[in-house]
């Protein structure tokens, strides 16, 4: 399938796909990632550490924001029948990728990926998973979170693994001001499970 002058995604990069495995929560999971998305051909460290530092999420609406190739939303789809998982993420190739897995494992009735733009205003999330794109910058990282965060319901939480040296402990400071307590529930190879609640 040639669409590749369709992805705005670095359009200068050849759209080229690459296998990924990986066992997460007991339940192995042979997925597709590609070129111009974040952590082709791989599992990124911290999405790794995020997996391995934490339980699935109960059933109900989990959000994975900035869902790359889907594996974090894709790994809950799996491991946790009765969830219902939305995917977001503003790269076009990257949300192709994510709901092509979806439809390797099966699991198109409850899991679908778009860009923000596809999300209904009015949907919310009882947990919100997330391996969030530090690299954007602490500005349109925070506006990010200020985004998402409130679809929240009452009494949700948001799961992010970050990396220490990557302004993990003031990010943690950050969401408490912001009226999102936030503790930190693990610490692994640099990174941080961050746990932010909405009261």
């Amino acid at each position: 399938m040639d669409d590749d002058h369709y992805f705005s995604a670095d359009p200068a990069v050849a759209f080229k796909r690459a296998p990924v495995s990986a066992s997460v929560w007991g339940h192995d999971l042979e997925l597709t990632s590609g070129s111009g998305v974040f952590a082709q051909g791989r599992v990124d460290i911290g999405t790794a550490i995020l997996f391995r530092e934490t339980e699935p999420p109960p059933p109900g609406r989990v959000l994975d924001l900035g869902c790359g190739y889907g594996v974090i939303g894709l790994a809950v789809a799996a491991a946790v029948p009765d969830a219902v998982v939305t995917a977001v993420d503003v790269n076009e190739r990257a949300v192709l990728l994510a709901n092509e897995n979806a439809a390797a494992l099966g699991v198109t009735d409850r899991y679908t990926a778009s860009t923000p733009d596809g999300v209904p205003a009015d949907a919310t999330y009882d947990e919100i998973w997330s391996n969030p794109p530090i690299r954007i910058g602490k500005d349109a990282l925070h506006d990010l979170l200020l985004t998402w965060l409130p679809r929240l319901a009452p009494g949700g939480r948001a799961v992010m693994v970050v990396g220490k040296n990557l302004g993990a402990d003031s990010l943690q400071r950050w969401l408490g001001e912001q009226g999102y307590p936030t503790e930190r529930v693990a610490s692994a190879k640099g990174f941080r499970i961050l746990v932010t609640r909405r009261g």
